[in-house]
Order: C-alpha cells, then structure tokens, then sequence
C-alpha cells in the first residue's frame, strides 16, 4: 500500500486516508438521496438512476484514486442535475434518454480537450490572483451549500415594503428563525466542528458528522425507519442503464435535423460548466494543500501523456461524465466536498478508493446512509468552508486591478450557487480591467477565448 500511494512521501497514514475518505463520503452521500428525487421527476425509474448514482461515482472515483493518486471523490454533480431536469428536459423539451446522450458527448469532449492538452492550456493562463480567488471562492460556495441545506438561509417572496416601492426583487434573503429542529441540529453539528476543529481532535469532522447524526435522533431529524428496497432498484436499472445507445437515445436525438443548433448549444452548456467546476475544484484545493506540487506544475507545462498528478486527474474526471451518463445519471464530476476530506488530512488516492469503497456499501446499507441528514454535514462544509477561504488572504486588495476580477470571482461563486459562474465572472472583468489599462496584450489568449465563449454562453441562455 505504501509502495503504491506513496503515503510517507505525501505526509500521511493509512489511518489518516481512511479518515478522510469515510470524511468526504458523509459530506456528499447527499447525493445518492439527492440525486434520484431530481432525475426521477423527468420521468426516470429512482431506482435505477439511485443504482447509476453509485455505480458512477465507484468508476470515477476508483480511476481518480488509482491512477491520479489523488484524494478526489466524483458523483453525479449538484447543477447540473438540476441543469438537465429543469431546463433540458421541462425548459427545452428533450426527453431524458435524449440529454443523457448529450451527457455522453459532453464526456467525450472533456476528454479530447484534456488529452489535447487544452485544459493544461487554461489552468496555466489563469493569473496567480484569480488562482487565489477562486481558491477562497470554492471556500464560500462551501460555506453557502452548507447553509443552504439546512435552511440557515431563507428567501422569502418580495414582501409589501418592496412591493409598494416598485422595486423587482422576487425574493428576500435573510437569516432564519431559530424554530426549527434542523436548525438546532445543524447548530450542534456546527459547534462540534468548531471545536474538534480547533483542538485538533483527529478525525474530528467525521466524529462531528456521527455524532450529530445521533443527536439528531431525539429531535426527528435523523430517522432510520425510512428504507429503500435493494430489489426494486435493481430491477430498475436496466432501465436506465445502456439506454443511450437504444432507439430512444441517439437516433432521437438526431432525429430533427434542424434541433441541431439547440443540441450544440446544450452541450457546450455541460461542457462548459462541468470543466469549469472541475478546474476550480482542482485549483482551489489542490494549490492551498500540495496535492498538486510545483513539481507536477512543471510536468504539467513541459510533459506529455501522463506525466503529472494534474495530467491524470483532468483525465479521470473528463471519462467519468462519459461513464455516468452510460449507467444513466447526469454529468459525473469531481466533487468540491473533497475538500473536507484534503481538510482531514486526506492526501492520496487512497482516499478516494475509501470513498468508493463507501459508495458501493451504500447499496446495500441505503437505510443507514440516507438516514444521515443534512443537518450533520452542513457544519462540517461551514467549517472547511471557512478553511479554504483563508485563500483570499493573499490577494493584494489595495490594487483595485487585482480586487475586482478576484471579487467577482470568489463571490460569484456563492451568489450564483455555481463554481463555474464565479469564474466566468472572474475572467470577463479580468479582461475588462486589463483592456481599461491599455494591457489587453497581456491577458493569455485562453482568457479571452473563454471569457468570450461565457459572454456567448450567457447571451444564448438568454434568447432561447
């Protein structure tokens, strides 16, 4: 195992891996819940995309651990689930077997442009600032998908007061009332993770994690009764799994020729934002920590092939969308929640195949998992949140040249509850801010392109 992962080298256990892999499970197992209830509403069976959930993130999660040696988990990723349900299938009338199939080009996409170096391309144009930014960024978001979940943040429909001014909002956020069980779950999840935090209690997030999930008991938070049927799921997954290549996938979606245009769009829209999200993920964690060395940086500018850690991560996740979408679940991505395990000490890819490990238990332990609730993660992804946005710290926010794009950036990310906006954001006044200064010339012609390609991105969501 030591030979393998190269544990000393990276500065850790085996127990420490461990640790961290269980940590980064219960942080996204979420999405083995979540995720079914938002696909199964386009009319997919919710046991087979529960079976596919799991199945996918196994892949992917295994590849990245196995032949990245990284400490990074892949699921089916939040957005972009509700991207495919919400606006594909009810916004622009596909049918679920159709958007899988666009799915499946999206993975081939990711990796044509990972293995033509194009992504290396965009990760080594990024200023040092925005690197910083998205760094503490990812912090935010973290921060805000914690809070979000348990309804820490409420918004409220416009009251009277906005309504009689005339004014357009159409909801009001603001913090919630303390009545609420959850609430007072989350808040002894988050205390715990405070203190085991600063105390330095080894494996403290996770124990923060069990610990209130068993609190949560007395409160009806937590609840063991519900159950799902192994069976069942199962039988579904036929179902799901392989319908891409079957009458209802591609020949469908090639069916109408002058669909074209809207298909293309589309999954440039997956492509788009499932690169974005991974390369944030990537920059953001893995700068602040080492994951990624100077040493890999290197490798990464001057190699070929496989020749650095990066290499073999952009890699792993541009296959695992691809594979997702085989089994029958949305876009399969790497997941920001890694970052709770990197904040346990997580270091290699031993990491991840604990993870893995996890998820195919899950399986057949699916009463227990989804019995974890929200509330007993929430605190932890405040806390980590916390951590990473200590990022921030080195950009230089006396110059307002380096603080615009770097605000926009790391805020975008929260507000517009999405990694890849915060760095659309980032770029476009990037180059905004760099042409006001007459140093347009400077700015990486892979800034431009992509900026452009967001600007168009945003343009084209707006007239279709």
């Amino acid at each position: 195992m030591e030979k393998f992962f190269h544990l000393k080298e990276n500065g850790t256990t085996v127990s420490t891996e461990v640790m961290a892999g269980l940590t980064t499970f219960f942080a996204m197992s979420y999405i083995i819940v979540v995720n079914p209830q938002i696909l199964s509403q386009t009319g997919m069976p919710w046991g087979g995309v529960f079976l596919a959930t799991i199945i996918a993130a196994i892949i992917g999660t295994l590849v990245m651990g196995l032949f990245a040696n990284v400490p990074y988990a892949q699921a089916a990723g939040m957005g972009l689930n509700a991207f495919f349900t919400y606006t594909v299938c009810f916004g622009l009338g596909f049918t679920w077997q159709e958007t899988l199939c666009m799915v499946f080009l999206c993975g081939l996409i990711n990796i044509i442009i990972t293995v033509t170096k194009i992504r290396k391309m965009i990760i080594q144009a990024i200023p040092e600032t925005l690197q910083h930014a998205i760094g503490g960024g990812i912090g935010l978001f973290v921060a805000y998908v914690g809070m979000l979940n348990v309804g820490l943040i409420t918004f409220t429909p416009k009251d009277a007061k906005t309504a009689g001014k005339g004014l357009a909002t159409a909801a009001t956020p603001g913090l919630a009332a303390f009545d609420n069980k959850v609430l007072w779950v989350f808040l002894i999840g988050l205390l715990l993770a405070i203190v085991f935090t600063v105390l330095k209690v080894k494996g403290g997030m996770l124990l923060a994690i069990a610990i209130t999930t068993i609190a949560g008991i007395p409160f009806g938070v937590t609840n063991f009764g519900q159950s799902v049927s192994i069976g069942d799921t199962f039988a579904q997954l036929p179902q799901t799994f392989g319908v891409i290549f079957t009458g209802a996938g591609f020949p469908a979606l090639f069916s109408d020729v002058a669909r074209l245009p809207l298909v293309i769009v589309t999954i440039f829209a997956f492509s788009m934002s499932d690169t974005f999200d991974t390369i944030g993920t990537f920059i953001g964690t893995g700068r602040r920590t080492g994951i990624f060395s100077e040493a890999d940086e290197k490798a990464l500018e001057n190699g070929s092939g496989f020749s650095s850690k990066m290499d073999k991560a952009l890699f792993a996740d541009s296959i695992a969308t691809s594979i997702g979408a085989i089994c029958g679940t949305s876009n399969t991505t790497t997941y920001v929640e890694s970052s709770a395990g990197i904040a346990a000490g997580g270091r290699t890819g031993l990491t991840s195949v604990v993870v893995a490990i996890c998820f195919a238990l899950s399986a057949f332990l699916s009463p227990i998992i989804s019995a974890v609730p929200s509330a007993a993660t929430a605190g932890v992804l405040v806390i980590v949140g916390c951590m990473m946005a200590a990022s921030l710290k080195e950009i230089d926010w006396n110059d307002i040249t380096e603080a615009i794009p770097a605000f926009f950036a790391a805020v975008f990310m929260a507000f517009s509850y999405s990694i890849s906006y915060g760095i659309a954001g980032g770029f476009i006044m990037y180059c905004i801010v760099m042409t006001c200064k007459k140093k347009a010339n400077k700015v990486h012609p892979v800034i431009w392109v992509v900026a452009i390609l967001f600007v168009l991105d945003f343009i084209l969501n707006a007239v279709l």
